[in-house]
Formats: C-alpha cells, structure tokens, sequence
C-alpha cells in the first residue's frame, strides 16, 4: 500500500490507497473458475495489477476481450523483449504468432517469472481466444498480425531517425490504440475512431514508457535495447549509452527534454479521443493511462534521476488518478496539473525550451477552452503538509484497524469501485 513514509509525507493519499487496496481484493475474488478464464484473469493480475483494475469495470464481454487481446500481446511483446533468442528463431515467431494464438497446443518457452508462466501455458489463453465471439477475434488477430510483423522489421533494422521512432512505436503500441478502439466499436458502444487519433494514444504511452525505461533498457543483459532514435541523442552524445556517464549529466538532460518534448506532440489528440468516448468505463479504461503518462514525463523532465535509477509517480498518487479520474473535466484537471508542473522545471537554456513551452501551452489552451478547471482537486501540493507527524500517524493508526475490521467484517460479494 505504499511506505509509511510516503503516506505520512502525503496524508491525503491514504483514502485512496485504501480504496485501492479493496478494489484489488474485490477484483481477485471476481476471478472466472473455470480454469482456462481463471488463468487468464490470474495472469492478468501479475503482469499489470493496476490495468487488472480498470479493466473489470468494462462488460463482461468486453472485458473478457480487452483481457485477451492484453495477454496475446503481453506474450508476443515477451518473445520481442528476450534478447537472449536468436533472431533467426525470434523473426519467424514474431511473424506468425497471430495464427499461434489459433493453436491450443502451441507454447514457447522464453522470457523470466510470470512471462515465463504465460509463456509455458499459452494453451489456456488460445482456449479463452477461441471463445470470443468472431468480430473481437478478427480484430485481436489483425492487430496481432501486424505488431508481429512489424516488431520482426525492427528486430534487424535501429531507430535511426524520429520517423523510424514513430513507426516503431506505432508497431509496439499504436496499433493496441487502434486495436482496442476496434473492439470498443464491435462491442457497440463507441464510434469507431480515426487511425490517426487511435495512434497517438499508443504512441503516448509509449514514448513515456521509452523515456523512463532508458536506464533498464540499456542495462539490459545479455544485449542492450535501445530505442531513442539517433536523430536525438546523437546531438548530445556519441553513444546512446555515454547518457548514463555522471560526465555526461548536462547533455543528457538536455537530450532526455528533447525526447519529453517529441512525446507532447501527441496530447491534443489523445484529449480529442478521450472526449469523444461515451462509455463511462471504456473512458475511465482509457484516461488513467494517459494521466499516468503526463504525470510521469512531468516527473521525469529535466530530471538527471533517470539516468541513475527509477522514476515513476508514488503509489499514492496513482491511487488518486485512479479514485478521481471519473469525467473528462477530471482529465482536463489531472493535464493542465501536471503539464504546469513540466512547465515550471522548464530552463530557457535547454535548446528545446521554446518548442516545448510552445507545446505545454497549447495542451493548456485545450483544457481551459473547456471551461472545467473551476472547483476542483489539485495533484500538485504546492506546500509540504502542516500536520505533526505525531497527529498522522495516530490518523494512519486508526484508519489501519478500522480498514482490518472492515476487510473482517465485510460479505463476500464486493462491489468493485475505484
């Protein structure tokens, strides 16, 4: 549930990690039986707890769908990311894994922990897939069909150029904006969004993902993985890897800007797409990841930790998108927050200062045009807390034994709600 420390720095993240924390619980008990449903969902849980969450607030149809289509590509990216396969071994797989998830006997061994799991028993996901109705497995299967064959380009091929950089992108997760934006429509509930929009939902998560993964990815044994595209860094640095060098600090700053700076280009539309949804759970499903992305590319600008360790927003945090996050005005609120956070780390030395400025500005424009920002909840506490630390945490005390008298006493049928 987070550190104490971290709870009693920010007092008003305990509610919501708390609610959390039920969520998840009720979450595992709406786990299927049957085994194959059981598996999925189970799995679903280890390899990203927090989408596990919000996924179980879409129908059931949908949901059982978007779980699917989540485990197909968590195991096809799973077979991308073991740099220990050959590539001769790792090509051909990447290009036919959408007729893999055909073959209920079909398995592979690759990848570490749960990967490895749902990698071993791939059977009970082909089992759930071929239970779907047609039109969702159409679209899982083109998506799938696609990804593949463009993860097995970029296998053999660097991101070279900011347009190999999108196209990479585009294959790794532009492609899940508009695969789920063709699920959303075959379930009957959304229009069916334009390619270009539905991409740039992808491309903004993952070019966050890329942002803050540098350090892990070039660290990665037995092979370095790196994605920033040479257009960038090679006005910084000679070697992608030279930005992990302490001497480096200044320039690789400036080049970890230059890449939070290419990532805001994709925020007007990811406010179009999220606007135009009607399903209050599809939006909910939709938005917490995209607040997630802007609060941590807030996090990580200008921030040289990137490059020594991990940055990532405290789980307390999370715990509010996720409580908060119920109607666009809270997007609008959760964009303009963290994008006047970025702005404020903003050094009018950085070679990008004015492009970046430029694109904050024009996000903010978009969320006050909507006439929403009044009467709301800040994410950005501008003050440490006044309150004694003896006062929290006799608060934090007593909140914890009515929350185990709660969970003691509470039936066994619980209403998810985040």
């Amino acid at each position: 549930m987070g550190s104490l420390k971290a709870v009693l720095k920010h007092p008003d993240d305990f509610y919501p990690l708390l609610k959390l924390k039920m969520a998840a619980k009720a979450a595992e008990k709406q786990i299927p039986s049957e085994p194959h449903w059981g598996f999925c969902y189970s799995m679903l849980h280890k390899v990203s707890r927090s989408f596990a969450l919000v996924i179980q607030q879409l129908n059931p149809e949908l949901r059982d769908a978007v779980c699917i289509f989540y485990l197909v590509l968590r195991a096809l990216d799973t077979v991308e990311d073991d740099t220990s396969i050959a590539a001769d071994i790792k090509v051909p797989i990447l290009i036919a894994f959408h007729q893999h998830i055909y073959d209920r006997d079909w398995h592979f061994a690759c990848g570490t922990k749960e990967y490895k799991v749902l990698m071993d028993q791939f059977h009970h996901v082909s089992t759930a897939f071929s239970e779907l109705s047609k039109s969702y497995q159409d679209a899982i299967e083109d998506i799938t069909m696609r990804m593949g064959a463009g993860m097995a380009k970029f296998i053999c091929k660097e991101v070279e150029t900011i347009d190999d950089y999108d196209e990479y992108c585009h294959y790794v997760a532009g492609l899940v904006g508009l695969g789920l934006s063709k699920l959303f429509y075959a379930s009957g509930t959304e229009i069916l969004f334009p390619d270009s929009i539905s991409n740039s939902m992808g491309l903004f998560l993952q070019k966050t993902n890329i942002i803050r993964d540098y350090l892990e990815d070039i660290n990665e044994i037995p092979k370095s993985r790196m994605f920033w595209p040479r257009e960038i860094w090679s006005k910084y640095v000679n070697k992608l890897e030279e930005l992990k060098y302490e001497e480096n600090s200044k320039k690789a700053v400036e080049c970890l800007n230059d890449m939070v700076t290419n990532a805001l280009i994709h925020i007007e539309d990811c406010l179009k797409y999220m606007s135009d949804l009607r399903d209050p759970a599809i939006f909910k499903f939709c938005a917490i990841p995209q607040i997630m992305a802007i609060g941590t590319l807030a996090l990580c600008y200008n921030n040289i930790e990137v490059f020594r360790g991990v940055v990532k927003m405290r789980r307390g945090l999370t715990a509010k998108v996720i409580d908060r996050t119920k109607t666009m005005a809270d997007v609008y609120g959760a964009f303009y927050d963290f994008s006047s956070m970025l702005k404020s780390k903003v050094d009018m030395h950085d070679p990008n200062a004015k492009t970046t400025i430029s694109r904050i500005e024009a996000a903010q424009k978009i969320c006050r045009d909507s006439g929403t920002l009044t009467n709301r909840k800040s994410y950005i506490v501008k003050s440490d807390p006044s309150y004694s630390p003896a006062l929290i945490a006799l608060v934090f005390i007593i909140l914890a034994i009515l929350y185990a008298y709660v969970s003691a006493n509470r039936p066994n049928k619980i209403k998810l709600t985040l």
